[in-house]
């Protein structure tokens, strides 16, 4: 089509994909158009503008925007593979398979692999439901694990309202309650099935002890423990698998977004060694045509090689402990306006004063060239997730501009 200028771009997008979304931004003042990207920055269709991204997609930008690594990586592997055959035995996906097994905790050594979360969560719960013969899926209140049927059936109920009765069987308890979780389990109970820091909850990092005794609960009930990792994984947190904190082993863990290094969707379902008996008898009883694509695969191998390097780790860790000594400082400047900063290595959540603040936290960070979202289901609260290659120099350019943008917001809600 040729060059378009940026404001028929969103026409265009108005008109062809989301009226709603165009609206929305455009009357915000937030009409920003996916234009050139590398490492922790991204700019306007028109260069006019540009971000760095704290918001990384949920963590899809774990190895920042076009990771050269990543790129050479793909390039190379389409010289001689496309996506494969789902049908058929696989190099590159025996190879994948493989490695997460090495670097997973416990005994999950097998995998599954598919295109989105939502996909990979209705797996886990399909094994979940297969494996102990019951029905019933316990989930969190206010959590999110994706808009297709089981996953969406899982999530807080926002997102299922509109589009009716959901599959039965499926019970929500308060999250980091395992007095709730106690009450809810029974022998029906197939599986229980959280995100191991719930994001759109508002990066809610639960006790110390909270997972060992979910752990012990489904033990206890023959239930299957499920953990979704498919933001807190692939080193967010500052381990490998953010469950790693909490000393457990789950049944199934669930992957996705930063597996694919922000170039091609990939995502997985790992489980322990007793569960590929759902798939025995009919190996074919799960398919999913692009899941483990085989160019893909050759790109999760690279961001695992990456991810699970203990020098990537510890830079996480110390860009963390810049962002912490930042937000006690934030904490003295503006009392009234934040409540609490919460964090597990660099996914944190800047929880404040009322439900109007992180609204207005995402149009103040955004005139000040960040991109942060509030998390959907408590509006308090503010995300931060900026890609996991941020640099120290670049981390304090973050805080300069954050603390610009809480200062914003402080005076405008008169605090």
């Amino acid at each position: 089509m040729g060059a378009l200028a940026k404001q028929d771009i969103v026409r265009l997008f108005h008109d062809h994909v989301s009226s709603g979304r165009a609206d929305m931004f455009v009357s915000n003042d937030m009409d920003f158009v996916f234009g050139r990207r590398q490492g922790i920055y991204m700019w306007d269709i028109d260069g006019k503008k540009r971000l760095i991204n704290c918001h990384s997609n949920g963590g899809v930008f774990n190895l920042g925007h076009r990771n050269p690594d990543i790129i050479d990586t793909l390039a190379d592997a389409l010289k001689d593979m496309d996506i494969g055959n789902s049908h058929l035995m696989s190099r590159q996906r025996a190879l994948l398979a493989k490695r997460l097994a090495d670097l997973m905790p416990g005994d999950i050594t097998y995998t599954v692999f598919g295109v989105s979360g939502g996909e990979s969560i209705d797996l886990a719960i399909k094994i979940a439901r297969a494996s102990t013969g019951r029905p019933k899926i316990i989930s969190a209140r206010g959590g999110y694990h994706g808009h297709t049927g089981f996953a969406l059936a899982a999530g807080d109920e926002k997102y299922r309202k509109p589009f009716g009765p959901m599959a039965p069987g499926f019970v929500q308890v308060p999250f980091d309650s395992i007095n709730a979780l106690d009450r809810a389990m029974d022998r029906e109970t197939a599986g229980v099935i959280f995100e191991t820091v719930p994001a759109t909850f508002g990066i809610s990092v639960p006790d110390a002890d909270y997972f060992r005794k979910v752990r012990d609960l489904c033990n206890s009930h023959g239930a299957v423990m499920i953990i979704d990792e498919v933001q807190t994984g692939l080193g967010r947190t500052g381990r490998l698998w953010g469950i790693e904190h909490f000393g457990v082993v789950p049944d199934i863990i669930v992957l996705g977004k930063g597996l694919s290094g922000g170039i091609y969707p990939i995502t997985a379902t790992c489980f322990r060694e007793r569960f590929e008996s759902v798939f025995k008898e009919d190996p074919f009883i799960h398919v999913s045509t692009f899941g483990g694509a085989e160019a893909g695969c050759s790109v999760a191998l690279k961001v695992l090689d990456i991810s699970s390097r203990q020098t990537f780790l510890d830079h996480v860790n110390t860009i963390a402990g810049m962002f912490k000594n930042g937000f006690e400082q934030f904490k003295q400047q503006y009392p009234k306006l934040i409540v609490a900063f919460r964090q597990l290595g660099l996914m944190m959540g800047v929880k404040m004063a009322n439900e109007l603040c992180g609204p207005v936290m995402t149009k103040a960070c955004y005139d000040n060239g960040i991109l942060s979202i509030y998390a959907n289901n408590d509006t308090s609260v503010s995300q931060l997730m900026p890609p996991l290659i941020i640099t120290e120099a670049e981390t304090q350019e973050v805080l300069e501009r954050l603390g610009a943008a809480l200062g914003q917001v402080n005076t405008l809600l008169g605090l």
